[in-house]
């Protein structure tokens, strides 16, 4: 069943676009990691005259893989957190409220002529 305020909305291709392509991304990662690992681990076997055991593997791969995630997941929480503590603070872009940004639409919405409270009802009942 469609809805009114489905109309125009992109599908779930498109709206995802950049999650599918981060999920790719990071499958490719993954499994080149997985494939390298392996390569290192059957080359130390064969080096030491041991058999290439996946009992031996698993836990050096998971121990890798976590370790990458744990770095990389710090990283990303420091750059959020900091950048929001930096928003918050009073950087240039933070400047512009809402409020601001709604107050400046109706003055131009007044200058033309139109009559903003008939449009804010509009909006606000299609919500």
């Amino acid at each position: 069943m469609s809805h009114n305020n489905d109309q125009g909305k992109p599908g779930f291709a498109k709206a995802y676009s950049f999650g599918i392509v981060t999920l790719g991304l990071f499958l490719i990662s993954w499994i080149g990691q997985f494939v390298s690992q392996i390569m290192v681990e059957r080359n130390e076997a064969q080096q030491h005259g041991e058999p290439f055991l996946w009992g031996d593997f698993w836990p050096q791969f998971w121990a890798s893989t976590f370790e990458n995630w744990q770095s990389e997941f710090l990283q990303l929480i420091w750059q959020a957190a900091g950048l929001a503590f930096l928003f918050m603070w009073g950087s240039s872009q933070s400047k512009e409220s809402d409020e601001r940004i709604e107050a400046k639409l109706d003055r131009l919405l007044e200058e033309r002529g139109m009559d903003v409270a008939r449009i804010n009802q509009g909006v606000n009942t299609s919500l």
